[in-house]
Order: C-alpha cells, then sequence, then structure tokens
C-alpha cells in the first residue's frame, strides 16, 4: 500500500476524531461556557449539518481545482479553526468555529475518497476506499479516547489543541506523499441529486439517515448518561470510547460480510433487533442505578457492535434501490451520514433537557426501527416498480 493512501486515511482519522470527540469532553464545556449539556451537544449537531450542506455544493465547486492544493488550503484552515476554539470560552464563537472546521472537512472528506479511487490500480480500488474509510472507524478506537483523556487532564481547551495538531499532521503528510491527481470534470449540482427523483432512493437515503440519527443520540451525550448511570469520569470515559471502537471495527466488518453472506435485508434485521435489544437492556439498567462500568461493559462492546454493523448492510441496500444511480446515491450518502449525526445531536439534546439521559436508550431504539421501516418501504416500492415494468414489457 502506498504511503499516500495511509496518509489519506490519517486525513479522515483526523476529521472524524474532531467530530466525535466532543462527545468525551461535553460536560467540561457545559460548564465553562455557561451552557447545559444538551446546549454543549449541540457543537457535535452544528458540525455535522455544515459537513452534510457543505459537502455536495463543495465537491461541485471545487470539482476543477488542484487536489493538493485544495487538500492544502483546508487543512490549515481547519487547524486555524481549532486551535482559535482553544482560546475561546465564548459558546457563540465556538458554534461558528465549530461550522469552520465542518466545512474544511466538507471539502476534504469525499475528495479523499474520490483520489483513492481514481489513483488505485485496477481491481483495487475497493481496498484503497475501504482503507481511508477506516480512519473513520478508527477515529473512535482512538483518537476519541485520546482527545477525552487529553481534555481530562488539561481541559477541554487541550482538545482543540490536540485537534489542529492531528490536522497539520495530516497536512505535512499529504504535501510528502501525495501526487496531484488530475481534478475530475465538475457535475452540475442537478445531476448530483437527480437520485432524490426516486422515492425509493430518497426513502433509502432517509433510512442512512435515521440509522445513523438513533445511533448518535445515545454516543452524543454518552458523558452524561454513563455519569448518572455508573458515575463514569473523564479517565474511565476514554477506555469506553477504546471499547467502543475496537468492538465497533469488529462488528462493522461483521455486517459487511453478513450482508454478503444473508443478503443486506437479513443482515439489517439482525442488526437493528440487536441494537433494539441493547437499548431496552440499558433502559431496565437505569432503574438500577448506580451500576457498577466493570458490569457494563460487555453491553457497551456489544452495543458498539450492533451500531458498526447495521451500516454495510444499509448502504448496500442503498446500492441495490439506487440501481443504475448507484454513484450518485453515494455521493450523497456522506451527507446524509452527517444529517443523521446533526439530528441525533439535536434530538438527544432536546431528550436530554426534558426527561434526562435514561430516556436516550428508548428514543434511539424507536429511531432506529424507524429506519427499518423505511428501508421495508423503499424494497417494496422497488418490488413493485418491476413488477410494473415486468407487465409492461409482456406482450
Amino acid at each position: 500500500m502506498p504511503a499516500w493512501l495511509f496518509a489519506l486515511m490519517f486525513t479522515a482519522f483526523a476529521f472524524a476524531t474532531d467530530d466525535y470527540v466532543i462527545a468525551g469532553v461535553l460536560p467540561a464545556i457545559a460548564a465553562d461556557t455557561g451552557v447545559s449539556e444538551a446546549a454543549a451537544g449541540q457543537l457535535v449537531t452544528v458540525f455535522s449539518l455544515a459537513f452534510a450542506i457543505g459537502a455536495p455544493f463543495a465537491s461541485v465547486t471545487t470539482a476543477t481545482w488542484s487536489r493538493r492544493r485544495l487538500l492544502t488550503g483546508a487543512l490549515l484552515l481547519f487547524v486555524a479553526a481549532n486551535w482559535a476554539a482553544a482560546l475561546t470560552d465564548s459558546y457563540a464563537l465556538l458554534m461558528a468555529l465549530r461550522v469552520v472546521a465542518a466545512l474544511a472537512a466538507a471539502a476534504v472528506v469525499p475528495a479523499a475518497y474520490a483520489i483513492a479511487t481514481a489513483l488505485a490500480p485496477e481491481g483495487r480500488a475497493g481496498r484503497y476506499l475501504a482503507l481511508v474509510m477506516g480512519g473513520l472507524t478508527g477515529s473512535l478506537a482512538f483518537g476519541v479516547p485520546l482527545g477525552t483523556w487529553v481534555g481530562g487532564a488539561f481541559g477541554w481547551q487541550a482538545t482543540f489543541v490536540l485537534g489542529g495538531a492531528l490536522g497539520l499532521i495530516a497536512l505535512i503528510a499529504i504535501r510528502v506523499t501525495l501526487p496531484d491527481p488530475p481534478a475530475a470534470p465538475a457535475m452540475p449540482i442537478r445531476e448530483r441529486i437527480a437520485p432524490l427523483a426516486r422515492a425509493r432512493v430518497l426513502l433509502g437515503l432517509l433510512g442512512i439517515v435515521a440509522i445513523v440519527m438513533g445511533s448518535m443520540m445515545l454516543l452524543t451525550y454518552l458523558a452524561p448518561f454513563l455519569r448518572d448511570l455508573a458515575g463514569v469520569g473523564a479517565t474511565a470515559l476514554g477506555w469506553v470510547f477504546v471499547l467502543a471502537g475496537v468492538a465497533g471495527l469488529v462488528g462493522g466488518q461483521l455486517g459487511g460480510r453478513a450482508a454478503d453472506g444473508w443478503g443486506a435485508d437479513r443482515a439489517l434485521l439482525a442488526g437493528v433487533a440487536g441494537f433494539t435489544a441493547v437499548m431496552a437492556l440499558f433502559t431496565g439498567l437505569w432503574w438500577l442505578r448506580p451500576m457498577p462500568l466493570l458490569a457494563l461493559l460487555p453491553l457497551l462492546a456489544l452495543w458498539a457492535a450492533v451500531s458498526w454493523w447495521i451500516p454495510p448492510p444499509a448502504q448496500t441496500r442503498l446500492l441495490a434501490l439506487a440501481g443504475s444511480a448507484g454513484p450518485q446515491a453515494l455521493a450523497l450518502n456522506s451527507s446524509a451520514v452527517y444529517v443523521g449525526v446533526s439530528l441525533g445531536g439535536a434530538a438527544g439534546g432536546l431528550l436530554l433537557e426534558a426527561a434526562g439521559p435514561g430516556v436516550l436508550p428508548a428514543g434511539s431504539a424507536v429511531v432506529e426501527v424507524i429506519a427499518l421501516a423505511l428501508f421495508w418501504t423503499a424494497a417494496r416500492l422497488a418490488r413493485r416498480e418491476e413488477a410494473g415494468r415486468s407487465v409492461a414489457a409482456s406482450p
């Protein structure tokens, strides 16, 4: 594997860490900026929403730019936004800086996927793309725990210093290793959103949104949830994120194999059923608090595994729903993921504010079941359309 591919993977790792690490230092940010924990959680929401909106437009407007120049400029902006965030205790300014960092990520992450595909040898594009995407999962196993530990030891501002440092390392790696591939021709925005004209594809994308939303409703507020359930502090929470990241890596691989072996629909049903069962157990344990953290670790690992099991069969089903429009649907998939992250942070914050952290698992389970219903409806609609075409084609 070439060095530039690992540079792209580390870049994805840096951006994902910067997004998810807020969950680990959320109580400290809330205390120092004078807002509620639900409001602090909206720092995740605004990052993800800005990414979701910015990614399709960035991929169109920067399509003809030099890839090295694009990544260099966006990473410099990302580093500056993080280090500026470390110097403020203003919630409003912190929110604005999260938008800036997200827009930088929106320009870089889709470009990194495109570069990996364009420079891959024939027959290896899938592996190259999978390695870059591994930076996202790896951030939960290593980046988020590291950021949580740093924040617990030196204050949440140090977490943003770390985020900027990761961006700077990614920038140096990109400048040293990455060749400058030819820029792709620009794709008009109407072609990029064309799959939305198909109801079954739109339902599939909404299913992706719901899947991520259900997972993030609990993940964004995992710190207050585990604090009230088991008295977990910042140091122990870092170890929980390590466990969740490793379990998520395993779960993602198993979910992909299940999608290939069982079919996307069965694998998706199994994943949502497992997720719902884990959330039911969390809800039951809430009434037995305080719980020892050691007793919760197997359940936390299972939660992470089933959470990451679900996306591979969901994306496989989305490709099947899109048919010939698969590339466009996948281009919108990244935006759907970040819309789900933003909605998960927002909905989880509303539940936290209204009823406390104990209701978060139940809310997450409901949203995952809705996701399953959306995919079931989309598949049924696809079968009906195919049956109609068969009837029309028969003599």
